[in-house]
């Protein structure tokens, strides 16, 4: 089974993070 994603996010430090919640609060799949 695939998962379609529109971002990827590597690494989880402060800008990782803040980049997956900013994404995630316009829409997209993270």
């Amino acid at each position: 089974m695939s998962t379609l994603l529109d971002a990827v996010v590597v690494g989880a430090g402060p800008n990782g993070l803040t980049a997956a919640v900013e994404l995630a609060r316009r829409g997209l799949s993270v």
